[in-house]
């Protein structure tokens, strides 16, 4: 495949272009959730701007506010309304402002969100972002404008997002759209609609122009990036892996997230073949019980779970592994609980994301189960996970001090701004002392002491 990028514009050139205009309405978007969501608010950022509108930092000077949402857990939600609170005086204080709110929260409640929150002018879901232009303008005759309609086609694929990292260091390249996994806690089938695949030409065009821009990371997302699946099965995910790494060894390749069935040995031997993958996996296990694992709709067991674990590190010895874990699903017995422990004690991970369950309307579980473990159960059990992980991913780290890796500088640290940090291949956060060391360069680190959280080092040459 070829690819002629001599017609493209960066980010900056484009950023700079719109807010040269003196006319031009300004946009300010702020996001909230995953990095899929990050992702779609450089897409919006994108149609936007080709409609004319120049980005600002400054809420305060917009004439048009979007706030990207999520809506994988109740908490994510509140705190977005207590967001729309804090803008209603804005509103009210500045004629014309609109407001919109884009992505999962959107397509989750659609029309009932213009009812719920008066302050809202648009509500728009993520296959939606393209009509914005148009939504706004609807907008400004004083009608409420939603579109919520979800698409078995949109990717976005031709759309250059419009990133704002000043850094230019790390950037996501969204590869998938929805899933159709249908967990029984999980909205996102709901919310992001049906699986699709981006045509693998426009993947690398994009990866292409990111390192045109001077990045040296680029993280392939979906909701399930495993079931990445071109023009039936003529580009798998792991030959897109093999592609996308191949376009340059100097730039780093991540992918987030994978899903434990769907992850083949084929992947992980493509990663144990290129350095520029990074040994980082992140295999959400959502709990070590089976009978748990059966309830969640989940389509695998514990021992096959840890058996793709063992193939992993079967091919890549220091591959680090991060997960997900649920607390409290409904019908969690101890026992259940205690077999979450083991199974994390087993696979040793390197860090986690875990968090209390939080029934989502219309969800299987929702609609099936009752939400019948207790609050202060679901919290004590949840801080037990989080304390063994802290121990777990102390031990972890433990293990490389004194070893020297190769980090990719990303900023300052929030300590001092004579320390750097960045991460390895593992993904793990190094601090060091920045020296001549620049935002954007490859470092060699040794690390001498360390946290559960973080790896402290010094540059060796």
């Amino acid at each position: 495949m070829i690819f002629d990028i001599k017609e493209y514009k960066t980010s900056k050139e484009r950023i700079a272009e719109a807010a040269n205009n003196p006319d031009a309405p300004k946009l300010y978007v702020e996001t909230y959730g995953c990095q899929m969501n990050v992702s779609d608010s450089e897409v919006v950022n994108s149609v936007m701007i080709d409609a004319g509108y120049a980005l600002t930092d400054d809420v305060n000077e917009a004439d048009v506010i979007f706030i990207n949402t999520c809506a994988v857990r109740d908490n994510a939600e509140q705190r977005i309304r207590n967001r729309l609170q804090a803008l209603n005086a804005l509103k009210k204080k500045k004629k014309g402002l609109i407001i919109g709110m884009l992505g999962c929260m959107a397509e989750r409640l659609k029309e009932k969100l213009v009812r719920e929150e008066q302050i809202l002018d648009i509500v728009a879901g993520p296959d939606a972002y393209r009509t914005l232009p148009q939504l706004v303008k609807q907008a400004e005759t004083g009608q409420k404008a939603v579109n919520v309609l979800l698409s078995r086609d949109e990717t976005y694929a031709e759309i250059s997002p419009v990133r704002k990292d000043a850094n230019n260091v790390t950037a996501f390249v969204s590869i998938t759209r929805g899933c159709d996994n249908m967990c029984a806690f999980c909205v996102v089938p709901f919310t992001r609609g049906r699986e699709r695949s981006r045509n693998p030409e426009s993947i690398l065009r994009e990866v292409k122009e990111i390192i045109s821009e001077g990045y040296k990371e680029v993280t392939l997302l979906g909701q399930n990036v495993d079931k990445y699946n071109w023009n039936n099965g003529e580009v798998n995910f792991a030959g897109l892996l093999r592609m996308t790494a191949e376009i340059n060894p100097d730039v780093r390749i991540r992918f987030s997230t994978s899903y434990p069935q769907d992850f083949t040995d084929e992947v992980i031997k493509t990663m144990a073949e290129y350095d520029n993958i990074c040994k980082y996996i992140h295999l959400p296990v959502q709990s070590g019980s089976d009978a748990m694992l059966d309830k969640m709709k989940r389509g695998y067991t514990r021992d096959w779970y840890l058996n793709r674990i063992r193939t992993i590190k079967k091919y890549i010895p220091d591959c680090a592994i991060s997960t997900d874990i649920i607390s409290g699903f409904c019908g969690e017995t101890e026992q259940d609980h205690k077999d979450t422990l083991s199974l994390m004690e087993e696979v040793s991970y390197d860090f986690a994301y875990m968090f209390m369950y939080s029934e989502r309307p219309n969800t299987y579980a929702a609609r099936n189960y009752k939400d019948d473990t207790d609050t202060e159960t679901k919290k004590r059990r949840l801080n037990e996970v989080i304390a063994l992980q802290q121990k777990l991913s102390l031990k972890s780290n433990e293990k490389d001090r004194g070893k020297i890796f190769e980090v990719l500088v990303e900023g300052y640290s929030k300590r001092s701004d004579k320390q750097l940090f960045g991460r390895n291949s593992q993904n793990k956060v190094i601090i060091f002392d920045k020296k001549d060391a620049k935002i954007g360069d490859y470092v060699n680190v040794k690390v001498n002491s360390v946290t559960s959280a973080t790896l402290l080092g010094e540059i060796v040459k």
